[in-house]
């Protein structure tokens, strides 16, 4: 039945191949749970059952993140077994996810990213250009790893200084560039002793499209030059975008756009101004002030 429900993720949802897995490993260690512990069917777990699953999970030491996450993963395999006739009803219909201390991530500064992108910084090679435009385009733009890693030549429209990205569920979006990246694609493409063989715009030495792993170990190696920041992954730099681009003066929607949220709850954890630049606003936009 997972064989199924995965092939309903994949061809009906369009999950991402990364989020398929997850949901595999987390189906899997829950039908561990009911058939060698509770000894049941699927189609007999009851909300009870789902609750002690809770407690298992959390006893073996995993973190309420992580708890909400597997149970998120039961809730959409649940809803899928009822439409399928395989259960009458959802057990985790009524669950609720765990109260999560949230954290609170602190973006690059201004200061802090100019000197990650000073071109000195980095080798005077092909390895340098391409290390380069990895981190300009995850600042510049706000992508995501999988895009940047999914980023080939023909995404690049130089007359209307765009890239076309592929993000989650298969959805595309347009986000405007400036002159400085397409001079860096343009720069990589000459340099490149694989540009005429592969699409990819980032490669490997050896000539394949980049991983997952090589880009978090690129970005993380440059940014422990520039900051003291414990979270040095690549989604800081698509926080530093978004935090920058709100405190700019963008509009939030626009910036939800830039980014491929699918709902503004999503954006909104980006709108942390602090309390000075909240007391400039509050002062210029009262309406009691304005009246001054």
């Amino acid at each position: 039945m997972i064989e199924k429900f995965l092939e309903y993720l994949k061809s009906e949802k369009r999950y991402s191949e990364l989020t398929i897995k997850a949901y595999q490993k987390d189906l899997e260690c829950f039908y561990d749970y009911i058939n060698d512990i509770l000894n049941k069917k699927i189609a007999q777990v009851s909300k009870k059952d789902i609750r002690n699953y809770m407690v298992f999970l959390s006893e073996k030491g995993k973190k309420p993140q992580t708890i909400n996450r597997e149970i998120s993963a039961l809730k959409t395999y649940f809803k899928f077994l009822e439409y399928i006739g395989e259960v009458e009803s959802r057990p985790t219909s009524s669950i609720k996810s765990l109260k999560t201390q949230k954290k609170i991530s602190i973006p690059l500064s201004i200061k802090e990213m100019d000197k990650l992108l000073d071109r000195e910084l980095f080798s005077n090679d092909w390895v340098g250009d391409r290390d380069y435009l990895v981190l300009q385009l995850l600042y510049e733009t706000g992508i995501r790893r999988a895009e940047l890693i999914g980023l080939d030549f023909k995404d690049i429209d130089f007359s209307q200084k765009q890239i076309k990205v592929l993000g989650k569920r298969n959805k595309e979006r347009i986000i405007p560039v400036r002159d400085d990246i397409l001079l860096s694609i343009k720069k990589l493409r000459e340099k490149s002793p694989f540009s005429e063989i592969m699409e990819a715009i980032f490669t490997t030495e050896k000539g394949k499209r980049i991983y997952p792993k090589l880009v978090y170990n690129v970005v993380s190696s440059y940014l422990r030059l520039v900051t003291n920041k414990k979270k040095v992954s690549p989604h800081i730099l698509r926080h530093s975008f978004a935090t920058g681009m709100l405190n700019n003066g963008a509009d939030i929607n626009v910036v939800k756009e830039l980014l491929g949220h699918s709902s503004l709850a999503s954006t909104q954890v980006y709108t942390h101004n602090d309390i000075g630049q909240l007391k400039k606003v509050f002062n210029q936009s009262h309406p009691r002030e304005t009246k001054k």
